[in-house]
């Protein structure tokens, strides 16, 4: 292509705006112009790359045929238009099978010479960030074990003590204190409760890396759901039979996605609950497996969906650190062993929430044997 013909992509209406084409040719972010029905008027050269094709298959047509209508890229839009003022939304995910996944930052703006003309500036974010932000979350998560072990040596034992004595109380007090030798003895049990929870996130206790089917390890989850907390909800399976085997230790998987789908579930617990469990193989990233240095594969995608109320904004950067959460009676600790036991197999877990549907999603390397087949 020429630099004529480049800068062609956003039409300049004369030579005066030669200069600020060629800047915006030169940056790095998708930028687009679309109208009032949403087709792309003017695109830069990112935003050919971002949409994988040229300008001349791309002015003219609606930025649906090349970004899903349901994305929450839409949404954003719409609110432009409601609000009449530039809005940017972070995190956003943008997928199609012709342009991948992209984990963007969109900023969108309303034109003031030019009514219903809207300017999308697409920011794609690296995987890198998104590794570091899981490191974080591991990070976070490990925090906890001083903390753990510190508390099952101190705290335990006293508790113990106090247990005993309550329980020798009981048999010398009247009917009416019972009561509160028995309020003793429950809150004695809760803690201890709360310090074993915590003593998972000791590094101690080995990950064992095998060869596991993950639709068993879901179905073992779904088939516990029904049958309790989830009894009211309604689970959708969108599973890939043709999806390799994970790398990892089963039982710490069940206990992950026990997680994910319960807070799935307690985000709507009315009739209309729906759960999404979804599986799908696609391109990873290399990841430095923790322990041996091994360098893996991520191309396995576990998703668990629902149609909650969704997140807050504010929770949103803390989602998996330790003692934090929206439930009333929440310890903090579910997400926090999640993102510990994904990132001892040496994977990566993430979540995005929009509109009424919130999406955790846990990448995994496959399985490999002796021999390093892929």
């Amino acid at each position: 292509m020429t630099p004529k013909s480049a800068i062609n992509r956003l039409a300049p209406s004369d030579e005066h705006d030669l200069e600020g084409e060629l800047i915006l040719n030169g940056l790095s972010s998708a930028i687009l112009a679309i109208n009032a029905e949403q087709s792309i008027l003017k695109l830069n050269a990112a935003a050919e790359h971002f949409l994988s094709s040229s300008a001349n298959n791309i002015i003219g047509h609606p930025l649906s045929d090349f970004i899903p209508p349901d994305s929450p890229l839409f949404v954003l839009i719409e609110q432009v238009r409601v609000e009449n003022q530039a809005i940017s939304e972070s995190d956003l995910t943008i997928e199609t099978p012709r342009i991948g996944r992209h984990f963007v930052h969109v900023q969108a703006a309303p034109i003031a010479e030019r009514p219903g003309v809207i300017i999308l500036s697409i920011h794609s974010r690296s995987i890198a960030e998104k590794i570091d932000r899981q490191l974080s979350h591991r990070g976070a998560a490990r925090s906890v074990t001083a903390m753990a072990s510190m508390m099952a040596h101190e705290v335990k034992n006293p508790l113990s003590g106090i247990r005993g004595a309550a329980q020798l109380l009981e048999d010398t007090v009247s009917k009416d204190d019972q009561s509160l030798t028995q309020l003793i003895r429950d809150e004695v049990d809760r803690i201890v409760a709360l310090v074993d929870r915590m003593g998972m996130f000791a590094n101690d206790a080995p990950t064992l890396h095998q060869s596991v089917n993950i639709h068993q390890v879901l179905d073992r989850v779904l088939q516990v759901s029904k049958n309790g907390f989830g009894r009211h909800s309604r689970f959708v399976k969108q599973f890939d039979p043709s999806l390799p085997p994970v790398r990892g230790d089963r039982d710490q998987l069940v206990q992950v996605f026990l997680n994910l789908t319960k807070n799935a579930v307690e985000a709507n617990l009315d009739e209309g609950a729906e759960i999404v469990m979804k599986t799908s193989y696609q391109h990873g990233v290399r990841f430095t497996a923790p322990g041996n240095g091994e360098r893996v594969h991520l191309p396995l995608a576990i998703s668990i969906s629902d149609n909650g109320t969704g997140i807050s904004d504010e929770m949103m950067p803390h989602l998996f650190d330790p003692f934090v959460t929206s439930k009333p009676k929440g310890s903090g600790l579910g997400l926090a062993l999640v993102a510990k036991i994904i990132g001892d197999h040496g994977g990566i877990v993430e979540c995005e929430t929009a509109n009424t549907r919130t999406v955790f999603r846990v990448m995994l390397p496959m399985f490999q044997d002796r021999k390093g087949i892929k």
